[in-house]
């Protein structure tokens, strides 16, 4: 009776401490997911999003900011690596280039949902953004 108190002691423990390393609570900042997410809003991301699958297009990611040293942001993942994207999505630096542009392998293209021009800065403002950058996967939007 002891030993199996002991075990179910120790499996409790063990899980606390996995979902204390692998789920986060995230307040969003800003407007650019707007209206998927509200600025203050509290979402619970996986580091270990890898247990609820991998990354697809459509899934909501939190991901180093490109453009900072420090910080973080949310946004919509829009194309993967190998995915062509639509001209009128393309980052702004190809605006003026002919033919396709195709997400490069090992990368993501990501959009804010907020359609308002110039309310999210994304993929189209600093391109495609390595899997290495995502940090987590928003798997809950209370």
């Amino acid at each position: 009776m002891k030993k199996r108190f002991g075990l179910t002691l120790l499996f409790f423990f063990a899980f606390a401490i996995f979902l204390n390393l692998n789920f986060h609570s995230v307040i969003v900042d800003g407007q650019s997911m707007l209206p998927t997410l509200q600025p203050g809003q509290k979402v619970w991301l996986s580091k270990a999003y890898w247990l609820i699958g991998g990354i697809h297009d459509e899934d909501v990611v939190v991901l180093k900011d490109p453009t900072a040293n420090d910080g973080f942001i949310i946004k919509r993942v829009f194309r993967m690596g190998g995915e062509t994207v639509p001209v009128d999505k393309w980052p702004r630096s190809r605006q003026l280039i002919e033919g396709s542009y195709t997400v490069p392998p090992g990368t993501v293209y990501v959009l804010g949902d907020n359609t308002v021009t110039g309310m999210s800065e994304d993929s189209r403002f600093f391109g495609p953004v390595s899997l290495e950058s995502i940090i987590g996967k928003v798997v809950v939007r209370p």
